[in-house]
This record gives C-alpha cells, structure tokens and sequence, in this order.
C-alpha cells in the first residue's frame, strides 16, 4: 500500500511514526512521502519533528513543509498537551536532513499522478494542504485511491464542546475534502477516544531499557501527564495510532457510509462535524465514517509495534539521540 502522510507531528502523531515504522519493516506500506500542516505546533516545528523522528526511526521519507495557517481563521496549536516543542519537551537536537523545498500541495498533486489510483493520504492533523490541493485541482479525488482521516466527531467535540481539534483549526478545509468525492474514511474522536495505553500496559516496554524504549515511554507518559492535568483520566489515547490502524487494516473498524459536512459559521458550533443520519439526506452519502473498534485488538498490536521498534540492537546505531533529557 502506497501512503503519503499528512501531519501535524505532536505526540500522538509521533507514535503513529512508531506504528507505522515498523509496518514499513514488515512490508506492510511504502511510505512515499510526508507533507507537514500547522496544527498542534507551528509548522516550522511539524517539520522539523517529521525529519527527526524518520531520522530516529532509519527511514528516508521525504517531506515536504506544508500550510503554516488554515485557510480562514486563527491557527490554535495545543503546546499544553503536547508540550512547547511538540514532542513531549524532548528537547531533541536538529535533524540532519533537511525539507525538499517542495510544498505539501505541489506533493499530493505530483504524487496522485505517479501513483493514480494506488496513493492513499492518511490525514494525522488539519485538513489544509489536501484542502488547498483540492481547491487547485478538482480531478484529484479521482486519482486517490482513499483518504483516511483522524478528525471529526459525532458525539461531541475537544476543542469545543462540538468540535474535534483537527476539524476547528481549519474547518474550511475539512469541508471541501469531506464533499470532494474522493473515498474517504473518517475516524473521529468519539471512536479513536476507545483506544488508549494505561500505565498497566507499559510493562514490556519498561523492561526494555535502552533509549529508544525511553522515548516511546516518554511520549505515552508525557501525554497521560498531560491528560491528567487537564482533569481526565491518566491515559494515553491512541488517536492518530488507530487511524493509521485503519488505513492497513480497516477491519479494525465498523463504518457506515454517511452525508457529513461540516460547521463553518456557527458562533458556537464553528468545526462541528454534522451527519445527516435520516432516510432521505440532504446530500447522498458518501463518507465512511468510523463507528465501532476492536480496542483490545488494537492495543495489542500497537504495544507490539513499540516492542519491537525498541527492541532493535543499539550497538551501532547511529541516529540515536546524542542526549537524550530522559530518566535511564
């Protein structure tokens, strides 16, 4: 499976580099390139997160720095969840590659044409650069094999009390990729809020010493810390994780295709993901939209991702961290 990434690389996005890494090894997807939004950080930071962390995980991607505002409306970045540089105040030292220089946009209209048909965009952040790509060129919904998305919700939002975060930092976009006509899968918040790692689970993790087993434990509590101050349980949930979940396996899913559109007026409903859910819809059907996970499944084969990426023999790797501000 063909995979351009799209992403706005905080935590959870981090850890769906983990997950995805090791698929790679497993000849489970060919990443062929990632484009970077403004979203949880700025995106000078999204950038430079994506080329470290490929940099960490030995995998030659290339990125391509993408939208650094929504296409309307203020960006809203979340350093309290993710912390000020958006991995978790690693404080990781500056990567040794650099962007293409090519935009994100140029990237997913050069890319859906070498691979027509066969390049699926799973979506990790703010839908701006598929917007803006969609805006320039219409006929690319027909070259895109799927688009999967983490976004949305149909039960209540975390940026607002209706709206998903990726969905409210650019809501314009969102709507013009929701309508364009490509194949969309949308795995919202209400499904993605069923899947999280506890400090129970860390178990085979935490045996394993090691740096990269520091890291990937660092982000997970680092994001339950963050939780936990913002007055919910003492969890990591696997947002972006389960939707890269869904894009190499969909069975981990029920899904029921729906009209959905999304909110870009409402003074208190701004970015709220609306399904039209009765017999006769305004518009006809066309998302597939994430309803039912098989959490535990999922858990498992996640934590045996992070297992085996930590477990790699260290002993002349390279690309480590030269100092890591993490406890041995």
């Amino acid at each position: 499976m063909r995979v351009l990434l799209d992403l706005d690389t905080g935590i959870d996005d981090a850890l769906a580099l983990l997950y995805l890494a090791d698929a790679w090894r497993r000849g489970r997807v060919d990443l062929v390139g990632c484009g970077t939004v403004a979203g949880n950080v700025e995106v000078e930071r999204t950038t430079r997160n994506t080329l470290k962390l490929l940099e960490l995980m030995d995998l030659e991607v290339p990125v391509a720095a993408g939208a650094g505002r929504p296409m309307r409306g203020p960006l809203h970045t979340a350093p309290f969840v993710h912390g000020a540089d958006g991995l978790a105040d690693t404080r990781l030292g500056p990567p040794r590659r650099r962007p293409t220089g090519e935009h994100a946009v140029d990237q997913i209209l050069r890319l859906s044409r070498v691979h027509a048909g066969e390049l699926t965009v799973l979506a990790f952040g703010p839908l701006t650069n598929l917007g803006l790509a969609f805006e320039r060129d219409p006929r690319l919904a027909g070259r895109l094999r799927r688009i999967v998305l983490m976004g949305g919700s149909l039960s209540g939002g975390n940026a607002t009390a209706v709206a998903e975060a990726n969905v409210y930092n650019d809501p314009e976009a969102a709507r013009i990729v929701l309508a364009s006509g490509a194949p969309v899968t949308m795995v919202g918040l209400d499904v993605t809020r069923q899947t999280w790692l506890e400090e129970a689970d860390l178990g085979p993790l935490a045996a394993l010493g090691g740096w990269r087993a520091r890291l990937a434990l660092h982000f997970v509590r680092y994001m339950m810390a963050s939780y936990r101050r913002l007055g919910r349980p003492a969890q990591c949930v696997l947002h972006d994780p389960l939707s890269a979940g869904v894009c190499l396996d969909p069975d981990l899913v029920t899904t029921e295709r729906l009209s959905v559109d999304v909110e870009t007026r409402g003074e208190l409903t701004r970015g709220m993901t609306v399904a039209d859910r009765r017999p006769s819809p305004a518009k006809p059907p066309s998302v597939d939209v994430a309803l039912t996970v098989d959490a535990g499944r999922f858990r498992a084969e996640f934590l045996d991702a992070l297992v085996r990426w930590a477990d790699q023999d260290e002993t002349a790797d390279f690309h480590r961290p030269r100092s890591l501000p993490l406890a041995a």
